[in-house]
Protein backbone atom coordinates (compact mmCIF):
# COMPACT_ATOMS: atom_id res chain seq x y z
CA UNK A 1 0.00 0.00 0.00
CA UNK A 2 2.87 2.21 1.05
CA UNK A 3 4.66 1.37 -2.45
CA UNK A 4 1.52 2.42 -3.99
CA UNK A 5 0.57 5.97 -2.21
CA UNK A 6 4.67 6.52 -3.38
CA UNK A 7 3.65 5.78 -6.96
CA UNK A 8 0.73 7.65 -6.98
CA UNK A 9 2.49 10.89 -5.28
CA UNK A 10 5.26 10.78 -8.09
CA UNK A 11 2.77 10.63 -10.87
CA UNK A 12 1.05 13.73 -9.10
CA UNK A 13 4.66 15.60 -9.41
CA UNK A 14 5.37 14.69 -12.62
CA UNK A 15 2.37 15.78 -14.00
CA UNK A 16 2.73 19.37 -12.06
CA UNK A 17 5.97 19.13 -13.13
CA UNK A 18 5.30 18.52 -17.10
CA UNK A 19 2.52 21.10 -17.04
CA UNK A 20 4.57 24.11 -15.47
CA UNK A 21 7.43 22.98 -18.34
CA UNK A 22 4.69 23.08 -20.94
CA UNK A 23 3.58 26.70 -19.43
CA UNK A 24 6.89 28.24 -19.74
CA UNK A 25 7.70 26.81 -23.12
CA UNK A 26 4.58 28.67 -24.22
CA UNK A 27 5.45 31.61 -23.04
CA UNK A 28 8.61 31.60 -24.79
CA UNK A 29 7.45 31.26 -27.91
CA UNK A 30 6.47 35.11 -28.57
CA UNK A 31 10.35 35.77 -27.57
CA UNK A 32 11.77 32.88 -30.08
CA UNK A 33 9.89 34.48 -33.19
CA UNK A 34 11.03 38.34 -32.08
CA UNK A 35 14.40 37.20 -32.12
CA UNK A 36 14.01 35.99 -35.25
CA UNK A 37 12.98 39.16 -36.37
CA UNK A 38 16.02 40.62 -35.33
CA UNK A 39 18.12 42.82 -37.66
CA UNK A 40 20.84 41.05 -39.47
CA UNK A 41 24.54 40.47 -37.63
CA UNK A 42 26.79 42.87 -38.88
CA UNK A 43 29.29 41.48 -41.79
CA UNK A 44 32.42 39.14 -41.36
CA UNK A 45 34.55 41.28 -42.88
CA UNK A 46 33.28 44.07 -40.81
CA UNK A 47 33.87 42.77 -37.54
CA UNK A 48 37.62 41.18 -38.58
CA UNK A 49 38.19 45.08 -39.41
CA UNK A 50 37.23 45.78 -36.34
CA UNK A 51 39.13 43.20 -34.12
CA UNK A 52 42.38 44.11 -36.25
CA UNK A 53 41.71 47.84 -35.50
CA UNK A 54 41.86 46.77 -31.80
CA UNK A 55 44.64 44.40 -32.04
CA UNK A 56 46.47 47.55 -33.79
CA UNK A 57 46.02 50.05 -31.10
CA UNK A 58 46.51 47.29 -28.27
CA UNK A 59 50.37 46.51 -29.68
CA UNK A 60 50.73 50.15 -30.26
CA UNK A 61 49.76 50.84 -26.44
CA UNK A 62 51.62 47.30 -25.36
CA UNK A 63 54.95 48.83 -27.10
CA UNK A 64 54.37 52.41 -25.87
CA UNK A 65 54.55 50.67 -22.57
CA UNK A 66 57.17 48.75 -23.12
CA UNK A 67 58.60 52.01 -24.37
CA UNK A 68 58.23 54.03 -20.95
CA UNK A 69 59.22 50.92 -19.12
CA UNK A 70 62.72 50.86 -20.41
CA UNK A 71 63.10 54.55 -19.90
Amino acid sequence: MRAALSLLALVIVAAIVLSLVKKQATALKPAATAASAAPALPQPQAVGQQVQGSLDDAARRAAEAASAATN
